[in-house]
């Protein structure tokens, strides 16, 4: 109930019209949910090799155009392969299925690229990124260890080590 004794429902099923575009400087203004100043400055960088056709950058976007999921492939990691990375989803909109649209554009570019494979690593403390990743056919195929600098609550930055799975899918 609500403060004047009215039944208020439970739940209720809203459906998000989604888009995807290429992710622009202008957007990293909204995308503090994606990581610090640090990583932001960083996606910055990439988006300078958009221009170059290195990488796609991607920005998942409902109605109001502010985007709620970003992701990048990488066409120069390995020859003939897509390689996404940097894929995140706004916290308060996980598990809603974004994460899976996200993929799947990417998957896209790639495919419209003339590509068959697509890579990624995932994070081995990360089990629910894998888990989403192996429901859209990605498969295991190699550990690696990777690292990055990270922004410190106090603005510092630090190295942060972590142990990645790597995954791969064939793309039809």
């Amino acid at each position: 109930m609500d403060h004047a004794g009215h039944e208020v429902p439970k739940t209720t099923d809203i459906v998000l019209r989604l888009s995807v575009r290429d992710l622009v400087h202008a957007d990293l203004a909204s995308c503090g949910w994606a990581g610090s100043d640090h990583h932001l400055a960083g996606v910055a960088e990439q988006l300078e090799r958009v221009r170059t056709g290195e990488v796609d950058y991607l920005a998942v976007c409902p109605a109001t155009d502010i985007p709620v999921a970003k992701g990048g492939v990488d066409y120069q990691v390995k020859a003939g392969v897509g390689t996404l990375w940097q894929l995140a989803v706004h916290p308060a909109l996980q598990s809603c299925g974004i994460g899976t649209f996200l993929v799947q554009a990417a998957e896209l570019r790639i495919r419209h690229r003339g590509l068959r494979l697509a890579e990624l690593a995932v994070e081995e403390n990360n089990p629910r990124a894998r888990a989403l990743y192996e429901r859209l056919g990605y498969v295991a195929y190699a550990r690696q260890p990777d690292s990055w600098d990270e922004q410190a609550p106090d603005g510092s930055l630090r190295r942060y080590e972590t142990m990645c799975t790597l995954m791969r899918k064939e793309l039809t």
